[in-house]
């Protein structure tokens, strides 16, 4: 079988797949590790028995309605290639507007923090939660090493947490591989299983960053039947501190515990961003303004869907005066 030939057999086995072309194509880079160019200069190229071997058994998992992502163990986001399985979601494209977010916070809180020599009052203290792959906070970490030029000691120190343990070694099979651990980049970086800010010590975070289980409980469960095999404990929003079902169906049983622990643990002049549903997004605003934070704002995605929820905690309780 040769490039042209498994291009064909792909697309006629997947033809219940909403992306068949494409799926095959990622499947063949995957096993001949050529890139999408070299498929098409070297469709003559034959596959070796034991790539079509994977080719073929690829193919047949892509058929359970596995997602290709699970299949070739990695996914694109922001640029960068992350690790993934079962553990945790597959990043998904709109979850790039968080980190682009919390980039331009950054920015403006290095400018408000850098001294005349160029080192920093504070280095940001920054919290990763329900971190799942670590796609949000390693993505953070590396644009601002190798974009914006930020040097190792001017890094932000990052706590990965996440209630799934399996999850957190996902997270940190990506820091290993994409950050650079030869320059010190470990002692930055806290990995903590914890049932929301359950297991954190007292740290006081200057931005908090989440994309936590946001979906209706009966929508989690729709969703999993087409075999996409992603973890529901990382999608239904309506479980308790316990796991358990907890009878809503509105996806921010677990937000609404969540929203007051991040003002409780955010410094004056904090931030949260949080990623939330289309349908549910104005309702976490609510919450955030019930929680006290301020500046509440909403951001659209990628299809001009509402998703992202931004609250600044301010420097002093409402109706409190200076000493001045």
């Amino acid at each position: 079988m040769n490039i042209l030939e498994a291009k064909k057999y792909g697309k006629a086995r997947l033809c219940r797949s909403p992306s068949p072309e494409l799926d095959t194509a990622v499947i063949l880079q995957h096993v001949t590790g050529f890139d999408k160019t070299q498929l098409l200069l070297k469709r003559d190229c034959q596959l070796s028995e034991e790539q079509e071997k994977a080719f073929a058994a690829a193919i047949e998992k892509r058929k359970t309605g596995l997602p290709v992502a699970y299949i070739t163990g990695q996914k694109e986001f922001f640029g960068f290639d992350f690790f993934v399985n079962p553990a945790v979601l597959i990043p998904k494209p709109d979850t790039e507007i968080l980190v682009e977010q919390a980039l331009n916070a950054l920015g403006l809180f290095y400018g408000r923090m850098e001294n005349a020599d160029g080192s920093l009052k504070k280095i940001p203290e920054i919290c990763d939660m329900c971190c799942g792959s670590g796609c949000v906070g390693i993505s953070v970490l590396k644009a601002l090493a190798e974009n914006d030029g930020i040097s190792v000691e001017n890094l932000p120190k990052m706590t990965f947490a996440d209630i799934s343990g399996a999850a957190l070694e996902v997270c940190q099979k990506n820091a290993r591989r994409l950050l650079d651990f030869d320059k010190n980049i470990p002692s930055r970086l806290r990995f903590i299983r914890s049932n929301l800010f359950e297991n954190l010590p007292d740290y006081s975070f200057d931005f908090i960053l989440t994309n936590p289980p946001y979906v209706p409980h009966s929508e989690s469960l729709e969703l999993l039947k087409d075999g996409r095999s992603e973890p529901l404990l990382a999608l239904d929003g309506d479980v308790t501190a316990e796991g358990e079902f907890s009878g809503t169906e509105d996806g921010l049983f677990l937000i609404r515990r969540l929203v007051p622990q991040c003002f409780e643990r955010l410094a004056p002049g904090g931030l949260l961003i949080m990623e939330t549903g289309e349908y549910n997004a104005e309702e976490t605003a609510r919450l955030f303004e019930e929680a006290g934070f301020k500046d509440v704002g909403l951001k659209k995605d990628l299809n001009g869907m509402l998703r992202n929820v931004t609250g600044t905690k301010p420097y002093r309780p409402e109706g409190t005066k200076s000493g001045c």
